[in-house]
């Protein structure tokens, strides 16, 4: 879990030191994957009862939270692409 939530922010540091748009948006999708596996490690932590219910819920709304403002930019890079 440690290393998933620790790879979103680095991925989109990473990313946005990167060459143009297109490269940022590949590195926010690759953060997106470790929001993703992150939600999963939540979700199976507290499925084998290793996080107590309020505990997994507000770390799960964190991270959606994070998920959408990912999507968010995502879409926002996508519309200045277009516009290009």
């Amino acid at each position: 879990m440690r290393r998933a939530s620790a790879s979103i922010g680095a991925n989109i540091a990473e990313g946005s030191c990167r060459k143009g748009d297109c490269e940022f948006g590949r590195f926010l999708q690759i953060a997106m994957g470790s929001a993703s596996e992150l939600e999963y490690h939540l979700l199976l932590a507290r499925y084998l009862k290793l996080l107590q219910l309020l505990d997994y819920e507000r770390l799960s709304g964190g991270v959606v939270e994070v998920k959408r403002m990912l999507a968010s930019l995502i879409r926002s890079l996508k519309g200045l692409k277009a516009e290009s």
